[in-house]
């Protein structure tokens, strides 16, 4: 079965002072732009506040689809969908009432993401599909980039494909994407893809986005 293959760059391995000329670069063939947002206590980084991100969305010429791994996450969330995010994903693992959160971000015309971590078993999260746009399965550990892709999590993938079945659900992979490992995910049932350090530090960002989506629509085929 061919799947609509989506690729979302991550920004968080892009020059932060020069960010709009780094979305510039490949805002034409991306199809969102993925914003880490990181507050260094549910994940041990930090990325943007709210006012920071905010200026960002705002200012992006494609949609945003925001990672918030964050712990006020159930209040924060609906928040980003407010202004503006295309996508609006929340961790499983932060937040205390998940089915509020999700009706609270597709309320604000967004579309909703549940992500999990590596550790993190999909079981217990099955029952919230029918509130979900987006799974979002971590094949890193949350919190920096440039980490080594986790080949093992490709069977929680198979089992949330089989979750999501015929409806339209993204199934979203997040960490150590690249030229290397995007077939792979692809064969487990992936259709959306963040990639940050293989675009961002490669000579042409654009053209290994292209080269990603290329990939990944044979491979679907």
């Amino acid at each position: 079965m061919t799947r609509e293959i989506r690729i979302t760059p991550s920004i968080l391995n892009a020059d932060f002072d020069h960010l709009d000329q780094e979305i510039a670069k490949i805002a034409s063939v991306s199809d969102l732009i993925h914003l880490d947002v990181m507050d260094n206590i549910f994940v041990p980084n930090f990325t943007f506040d709210f006012e920071n991100a905010s200026e960002i969305i705002k200012g992006c010429p494609i949609g945003v689809d925001a990672h918030l791994m964050v712990s006020n996450v159930d209040e924060i969330g609906p928040r980003y969908a407010e202004i503006g995010c295309a996508s609006v994903t929340i961790h499983a693992e932060a937040s205390e009432n998940i089915a509020k959160t999700l009706r609270a971000i597709r309320s604000q015309g967004a579309r909703s993401g549940l992500a999990i971590k590596p550790n993190t078993s999909i079981d217990e999260y099955e029952q919230f599909s029918d509130l979900v746009d987006m799974f979002l399965i971590m094949t890193v550990e949350p919190g920096f980039g440039g980490q080594k892709f986790m080949s093992q999590m490709m069977e929680k993938v198979r089992a949330v494909r089989r979750v999501i079945g015929d409806r339209p659900i993204w199934l979203q992979v997040d960490g150590g994407i690249s030229l290397e490992t995007i077939e792979i995910a692809v064969e487990a049932g992936a259709d959306t893809f963040v990639a940050g350090s293989a675009v961002f530090n490669s000579d042409d960002p654009a053209n290994m986005v292209n080269a990603l989506r290329s990939l990944a629509q044979k491979a679907s085929s």
